[in-house]
C-alpha cells in the first residue's frame, strides 16, 4: 500500500471528488481526517474501510475560509496524528454569471472558499512538514484556471490564483523535501453534469478529444500518485486531468 502510516487532511471530503480522494488514499493505507461544513453520510463506511487497512479516519467540522478555525484544526491534527503527510485542498464552489450580473459576495465568497482556504490550510501545514522535512501538498485547481470560462470570471481567477500559489509554494518548501502540486480537471460527472440534455452534453463531448465526461476517480487516481512516493521528483506541475481540452 502506497500510504501506509501516512497522515493525509483532505478539504471537501465528504461528496464527489474529495469522497474518491478520501476513498483511493485509505484504501492505500493512509489515515484520513477530511475537513468539511457537515460531516455527510459517508463517515461510517470511512471508518471501516480504514480499520481493513491498518488505518483510521477521522471527520473534523471547519468553514475552510475562516482563517481561525482552519489554524486551531490543524493544531488539533498535529497533536493528535503527530505527523500530516499529505494535504489535499479540494474544497471549491461556484456562483457562476456573466461579470455585470455578479454580485461583489459571489465574488468574495468564490475566492475565499476557493483560494483563501487553500493558502490558511497550506500555510498551517507548511510549518508541520518544513519541520519534519517532507510532505506533499496537492490543489485542486480546474481547467478553467488555465483557459477560462464565460459565466466564471471568480470562480476562473480563484482556480487561476492556485495554480499560481502551487508554484510560488513548492519554490518556498522545496528545498526541505515538501512537494506541491496541482491538478486541473476538466468536465467531470458530477450532480450538475447530471442535470444537463443529450444536447447540452453532445456540444461538450465535441470539445473532449477523448468525448467523454471524466470520472471522479479518474482526478482521485492522479491525486494519489502526486500524494506518494511514485512521484518523488515533481514539484510544481499542474498536471490536465481534461481528456484532452485545453491541451
Amino acid at each position: 500500500m502506497m500510504l501506509q502510516g501516512k497522515t493525509a487532511v483532505v478539504t471537501g471530503g465528504s461528496r464527489g471528488i474529495g469522497r474518491e480522494i478520501v476513498l483511493s488514499f485509505l484504501h492505500q493505507g493512509a489515515s484520513i481526517y477530511y475537513l468539511d461544513l457537515q460531516e455527510g453520510e459517508y463517515l461510517g463506511e470511512y471508518q471501516k474501510l480504514a480499520q481493513e487497512h491498518g488505518a483510521q479516519a477521522f471527520f473534523k467540522e471547519a468553514n475552510v475560509a475562516d482563517e481561525e478555525r482552519v489554524n486551531q484544526v490543524f493544531d488539533e491534527i498535529a497533536k493528535e496524528a503527530g505527523s500530516i503527510d499529505i494535504l489535499v485542498n479540494n474544497a471549491g464552489i461556484t456562483r457562476d454569471t456573466l461579470i455585470f450580473r455578479m454580485k461583489t459576495e459571489d465574488w468574495k465568497s468564490v475566492l475565499d472558499v476557493n483560494l483563501s482556504s487553500a493558502f490558511y490550510c497550506s500555510r498551517a501545514v507548511s510549518r508541520q512538514m518544513i519541520k519534519q522535512r517532507g510532505g506533499s501538498i496537492i490543489n485542486v485547481a480546474s481547467i478553467v484556471g488555465v483557459i477560462g470560462n464565460a459565466g466564471q470570471t471568480n470562480y476562473s481567477a480563484s482556480k487561476a490564483g492556485l495554480i499560481g500559489l502551487t508554484k510560488s509554494l513548492a519554490r518556498e518548501v522545496a528545498s526541505r523535501g515538501v512537494r506541491v502540486n496541482a491538478v486541473a480537471p476538466g468536465f467531470i460527472v458530477t450532480p450538475m453534469t447530471d442535470k444537463l440534455n443529450e444536447e447540452q452534453k453532445g456540444a461538450l463531448y465535441s470539445q473532449i478529444p477523448l468525448g467523454r465526461l471524466g470520472d471522479p476517480e479518474e482526478v482521485a487516481k492522479v491525486i494519489l500518485f502526486l500524494a506518494s512516493d511514485l512521484s518523488s521528483y515533481v514539484t510544481g506541475e499542474v498536471l490536465k486531468i481534461t481528456g484532452g481540452l485545453g491541451m
